[in-house]
């Protein structure tokens, strides 16, 4: 079955298919980057979207950033590899090291695991906010040529204090999600 728009979103408390209009199909992808393969290769070949939205939430690195952000770029910040290849970058892998989206305007660091601490690393490469499923899901949609965007909700300062700040705000996201729902159709 054949769809214009596919979204995909990590868990069910992020936001909900019933919230949706009838027409926009929604695939929850579990938490991780191999969930979220899974599930996005999946639903891919499923619905043949012609565009993919990210909406999940995310820490943010870049103190400035507040509210909903859009992704313009993802990097993955759990490859570490050296000295076989730099860190980001998967050793003897043709694909690309980052995945660009229709639109955005920060860089978000895909890894499997929940920042709580800072990194160099991110400073480094520019990355403004940190999440769990987005790298996958750029990198599958890139397999079938399909455009994507992604916007996150910022929940936490991907601290010591990052895991409560998620728990208690994961949901706050789920308005913002919805007007730019209504703004993408």
């Amino acid at each position: 079955m054949k769809t214009q728009l596919l979204i995909i979103t990590a868990l069910e408390s992020e936001l909900k298919q019933s919230d949706l209009p009838a027409d926009v199909k929604l695939i929850y992808t579990g938490v991780g980057k191999i969930n979220a393969a899974l599930a996005s290769y999946k639903a891919i070949a499923e619905h043949q979207p012609k565009l993919i939205v990210n909406f999940g939430t995310v820490g943010k690195i870049n103190p400035a950033l507040t509210g909903l952000v859009s992704i313009g770029k993802v990097v993955q910040r759990d490859m570490i590899a050296e000295p076989l290849a730099p860190r980001g970058m998967t050793p003897f892998c043709p694909n690309p090291y980052e995945y660009f989206s229709v639109s955005g305007d920060h860089i978000c660091g895909t890894g499997d695991n929940f920042v709580t601490s800072q990194d160099p690393w991110l400073g480094l490469q520019k990355v403004d906010v940190v999440d769990m499923e987005l790298f996958a899901i750029a990198a599958t949609a890139f397999q079938f040529n399909i455009p994507w965007r992604s916007y996150k909700y910022i929940t936490d300062e991907a601290n010591s204090s990052a895991g409560n700040e998620w728990q208690g705000n994961m949901h706050q996201g789920h308005d913002l999600y919805m007007q730019k729902l209504h703004e993408l159709l």
